[in-house]
């Protein structure tokens, strides 16, 4: 893999995570049609356009779409910018002749950069978190969400033990307005060491931000989205960046490739006939070299799983993601 394929990002703000990998694993022949599900600052889009590809690229944030679009401009006519959530994808570009789909789930560096939205702990802001910059905000979820519910957030999308306190500290401490004062209310809950690597609010914010966006079910509806459009031989590709996310991706791609598990050989077969696969069986899973995990703290938890769309069509039967 040469060093020179960063420069197929062109212009865009920044080098996203695993960008030679995922170009590679798209497989990109110029004059294909592709889509990138969440365009965040375009890296990933320009990266495909360089590489010869006409690409529809979806974010819900309309900071991210009103900036893109100087790389449309700069893009001549291979870049379109659509203001909706990828899962819309399939519906929108019915018709289309899809060859690759490209997903980074999460939030954006740009998003965490910007203290007004928000999404960092490290920085004070209103406590927004809010991608699509609608509906409920996460201080509208903490000051009005009956304390059980919140607890269940936490420990299911934070994966954090200590919820419950967490919450119980949070309702007691109502109303709640900025990020700094949530942030303080959770290491000051559950304690915080000098030196300790990760910030105790870590896994509290993202469990709120997952909540607030419906991060994960729309990370569902989008791969099934995926599956509809995509044209016989099209590559899929998706970027997660911990565990709740790929566990996602993986189940997905084991199930409509075939792989999923048979049972256990204690119980009684039971006869079934599953639909045809709709995606061959998934490439080796990708994480960042050394060199990218040491210049983008971001980059270490990356991972990157692909797949390629067999010829059979969508079927409804195979159910949604498990």
């Amino acid at each position: 893999m040469t060093p020179e394929k960063p420069a197929l990002s062109m212009s865009a703000p920044h080098i996203p995570v695993l960008l030679n990998e995922v170009i590679d694993a798209l497989a990109i022949t110029p004059g294909e049609t592709h889509v990138d599900g969440t365009f965040g600052a375009g890296g990933y889009s320009m990266a495909m356009v360089a590489a010869g590809a006409h690409v529809h690229s979806f974010d819900q944030d309309p900071d991210a779409i009103a900036s893109g679009e100087k790389l449309v401009k700069e893009a001549g006519g291979k870049l379109t910018l659509h203001h909706g959530f990828y899962s819309q994808m399939a519906d929108v570009l019915s018709g289309e002749d899809i060859a690759g789909i490209t997903l980074d789930i999460g939030v954006s560096s740009m998003q965490l950069d910007q203290a007004e939205r928000g999404f960092s702990f490290q920085k004070d802001g209103p406590l927004d978190m809010r991608m699509s910059q609608d509906g409920p905000s996460a201080a509208d979820f903490l000051n009005e969400a009956e304390e059980e519910e919140i607890a269940n957030v936490i420990y299911r999308y934070g994966e954090e033990r200590r919820s419950r306190k967490i919450a119980k500290a949070i309702v007691n401490a109502r109303p709640l307005t900025r990020t700094s004062e949530l942030a303080q209310l959770v290491r000051k809950t559950v304690g915080q060491k000098p030196g300790d690597k990760k910030d105790p609010a870590t896994r509290t914010f993202q469990a709120i931000r997952i909540h607030i966006n419906r991060e994960l079910g729309e990370l569902e509806d989008g791969l099934i989205a995926a599956e509809r459009l995509l044209k016989p031989g099209g590559r899929l590709a998706v970027v997660t960046f911990h565990s709740l996310e790929d566990r996602i991706v993986k189940n997905f791609l084991r199930d409509r490739s075939g792989q999923k598990s048979a049972g256990s050989r204690h119980l009684p077969q039971v006869s079934e006939t599953r639909p045809e696969p709709t995606f061959h069986k998934p490439a080796k899973l990708v994480r960042p070299a050394g060199a990218e995990q040491d210049s983008n703290p971001r980059a270490r938890s990356a991972t990157l799983r692909s797949a390629v769309r067999t010829d059979a069509p969508f079927n409804e039967a195979m159910g949604d993601v498990q």
